[in-house]
């Protein structure tokens, strides 16, 4: 029987925190904060689970969730650890809607300038006719099409579509366990769907996301 391989996973939201991490990864090591140059973070697409889970308000579009897309002079400072490949289809099920790609990353203290990026595996942003030829029509029926979204990948810049409350009030929590470093890149590297708007600002005008709890069975896991 061969050894289980050791992967390299990159998180920029939920694995921002490593208590959210190792629900999937329970053999998670390594857990620290990297930089990944040539990509946008960006609240740009609407998730399953948040319906799910019943933490989403379609009725104002706060039901975003954080992808990453490539983009020319962009970067953020996210978390890399490596877990067994053991929990690979427990974490292509926890992130369904994605495309799932290997990415270069940096440490965040870079020792040489000459020093060549590692890759780790990120979750990028998909496409609706992606997302229907892997899982199937009936499922992007079920997931979306019947609680009201028409579209994951398809929200234009002026479509109003804003971050899930409790979801970004848990990201806000990560990083801020994680120091100062990580919490000003995800408020200041971190946009809504229109590319432009940083999170800072949009939680300027929305102080009450840090007071809105999810239900108390989520409580642990969107606690940061």
């Amino acid at each position: 029987m061969s050894a289980a391989k050791r992967v390299t996973i990159l998180g920029f939201g939920s694995l921002l925190s490593e208590r959210s991490t190792k629900t999937t990864f329970p053999d998670a090591t390594n857990f620290r904060l990297v930089v990944v140059n040539g990509y946008r973070r960006s609240f740009a697409h609407p998730a399953a689970i948040f319906f799910k889970r019943g933490i989403a308000d379609l009725e104002k579009l706060r039901c975003a969730s954080l992808s990453a897309e490539e983009c020319e002079g962009a970067s953020f400072i996210g978390t890399a650890f490596e877990a067994t490949d053991i929990g690979m289809d427990a974490f292509r099920e926890r992130e369904e809607e994605f495309r799932l790609e290997f990415i270069p990353f940096s440490p965040l203290m870079q020792e040489t300038s000459s020093s060549s990026p590692a890759l780790g595996l990120a979750c990028l942003r998909w496409t609706d006719e992606d997302y229907i030829a892997h899982w199937g029509h009936e499922r992007f029926e079920r997931d979306y099409l019947a609680v009201g979204v028409k579209t994951i990948w398809g929200w234009a810049p002026d479509s109003c579509l804003e971050p899930c409350h409790p979801y970004l009030r848990h990201c806000v929590l990560a990083a801020t366990k994680l120091g100062s470093a990580c919490l000003d890149s995800l408020l200041d590297q971190t946009f809504l769907v229109d590319r432009t708007t940083p999170l800072r600002r949009y939680l300027e005008y929305h102080p009450e996301v840090m007071s809105t709890l999810p239900p108390p069975e989520l409580a642990e896991r969107y606690g940061g």
